[in-house]
């Protein structure tokens, strides 16, 4: 199995790619943009570190220099790139996934993502075909330390949120080199150490079992809210006072209430996200536009419209001032800012998101299958029959109705056929769950 997928290279270290392929990665990534200069960044993971040897040997032996970010968040790593001018940046991560995987996350000029069709193609084809030449004259590899700039940044973000009590999960991961410094000492902090054998959970905060920590800690201290970032801190989700999981899709109304400011301003959301995003932005006289999954994606919609910002459901979440790249930090600084102003009034996040629940969600549910394609197609030809509102198909599928719609696409990154759906109620849910699963197993 290959390790370049299609926006970022990812997958077991030592089985999808070895320290040759980082080696061969580096050694012809200055070819994507003729970067004479490439920034390297890297998580805790334990494999990172032989990955950042093998790859800036690469990249010195074409004769390009290294600018070693150190331990860093993804973020921080894009920050870098759109703030120092870096043609090309590297990303040494495997996100969410577990230990035993690592991968690479390259941005190009104005930190702008690589993806399949914007290069990731190409390296892979040289990787597995071109010949390596060493060049005589050696690049360099000197350090640059971005984490003051950083933390600087995402202060001046943040306004008053003395009133607030809250805990921040960092998931041993690498949210934990600067959460300190940018939250305060008043949060309670969780598995703050960053260790990439993550000994207190899955770096993955999608899965229930990684947000126990923060449920138990949310509940027994009456906070007003808990966060917890990935692996990377590139993706942060939400518990509300209560403990509850709240769905990503719906942070995006907590961020547009944050951000929205004038008529006609645009925020991208997946195509996963539920209808209440698209009505309250309209609500706010701002301009919903769906669109694919994956980073790449996203943060290239965001450019081409001038939106404000964007999200999806798997967390991220993107922002123009932010080199139109995703932050997990600073999702979190614009949804405790807009918390602190509610609780002036007397609110609470659990009666905020409770005011945008208005459907019956399925989250996203995910089947192991060979047909994917096949599925899909019969799907397709079966709701094309019927009497829908709007039909999406520039990721997978996407049918609306009068009263529920869904989306059902494959995943880019794992081997899933990947469901939502949503409705006027939970009756209708269950129902229409069971109608599309008989197409699946």
């Amino acid at each position: 199995m290959s390790a370049f997928k299609a926006y970022d290279i990812r997958g077991i270290y030592n089985k999808d790619f070895d320290k040759d392929t980082a080696y061969r990665i580096g050694f012809f990534l200055k070819d994507l943009f003729g970067a004479k200069s490439i920034a390297v960044g890297r998580d805790c993971r334990l494999s990172s570190d032989e990955i950042f040897e093998y790859l800036t040997k690469g990249i010195t032996d074409s004769g390009c220099d290294v600018v070693d970010l150190g331990l860093t968040t993804t973020p921080m790593t894009y920050f870098a790139a759109f703030e120092k001018g870096f043609e090309t940046a590297v990303m040494i991560t495997a996100s969410h996934n577990p230990k035993n995987y690592n991968g690479f996350k390259i941005s190009g000029p104005n930190a702008v993502p690589v993806g399949k069709e914007s290069g990731l193609a190409d390296l892979e084809k040289w990787v597995n075909e071109k010949d390596v030449s060493v060049s005589v004259n050696k690049g360099k590899i000197t350090s640059l330390d971005i984490k003051n700039e950083y933390i600087k940044f995402m202060k001046e973000k943040i306004a008053d949120i003395s009133s607030l009590n809250f805990a921040v999960d960092c998931s041993n991961g690498s949210s934990a080199v600067i959460s300190k410094e940018i939250f305060g000492d008043k949060a309670i902090y969780l598995n703050d150490v960053p260790d990439g054998n993550f000994p207190g959970h899955s770096p993955n905060p999608m899965m229930e079992s990684a947000r126990k920590d923060l449920k138990a800690c949310v509940k027994e201290n009456a906070l007003d809210i808990g966060i917890i970032f990935d692996g990377d801190a590139d993706r942060v989700m939400f518990l509300d006072n209560k403990g509850k999981y709240i769905s990503p899709d719906l942070i995006l109304c907590v961020l547009a209430n944050a951000l929205i400011e004038e008529e006609g301003e645009c925020v991208v959301m997946d195509i996963r996200s539920s209808k209440a995003v698209y009505y309250y932005v309209k609500e706010l006289l701002a301009e919903p536009i769906i669109w694919k999954v994956g980073h790449a994606y996203a943060k290239a919609k965001i450019r081409e419209t001038g939106a404000l910002f964007g999200g999806e459901l798997a967390g991220h979440y993107y922002f123009k001032d932010f080199g139109c790249c995703d932050s997990g930090v600073l999702a979190a600084i614009y949804v405790l800012n807009t918390l602190a102003e509610f609780k002036e009034d007397g609110y609470e996040i659990a009666d905020i998101i409770k005011e945008f629940s208005v459907f019956a969600s399925s989250g996203e549910l995910n089947f192991k299958t060979d047909n994917k394609d096949e599925i899909i197609k019969k799907v397709t030809r079966h709701y094309k029959k019927k009497d829908y509102i709007k039909f999406y198909d520039f990721d997978g599928i996407r049918y609306e109705f009068d009263e529920w719609w869904f989306n059902m696409r494959k995943s880019n990154t794992e081997p899933y056929l990947r469901l939502v759906v949503e409705a006027k109620d939970k009756k209708m849910l269950e129902e229409k769950i069971e109608e599309l699963k008989k197409f699946i197993i």
